[in-house]
């Protein structure tokens, strides 16, 4: 069983930058791929980053993958999303979820345990 706790939304200017945690509580963190996904108002969610258990291999999408940066720190059960640069078009809610014993896809069904989403506001 995983839970966690996501922080770090807020609103921002446009080319400013934020940097979410996701702080999860239970033993099986450190067996699981951990992935950041986001949903913008009238869309659907989709896939922004994702990272092996041993922070050793990382994916993002296209839109993001010169600006934002998934790592982990699994001596303390979290894992981080760094957005730079950012674009009123990141807007939208933020959750990180886990793949257990997963490889890290972008398929949002292959993930077991969801956080509570945090906002992200950019304005222009």
């Amino acid at each position: 069983q995983l839970q966690f706790v996501e922080s770090g939304g807020g609103l921002v200017q446009a080319g400013g930058s934020l940097r979410l945690s996701c702080a999860a509580s239970g033993r099986s963190f450190r067996n699981a791929a951990m992935g950041w996904f986001r949903q913008a108002p009238g869309k659907e969610r989709e896939f922004v980053a994702s990272i092996t258990w041993s922070g050793g291999t990382s994916y993002a999408a296209d839109s993001v993958k010169s600006r934002f940066t998934i790592s982990r720190d699994n001596a303390k059960n979290t894992v981080y999303l760094q957005m730079n640069s950012l674009k009123p078009e990141d807007t939208a809610v933020y959750y990180c979820a886990a793949d257990l014993w997963g490889t890290g896809t972008a398929k949002g069904g292959n993930y077991e345990y969801w956080g509570q989403g945090t906002q992200v506001t950019v304005s222009s």
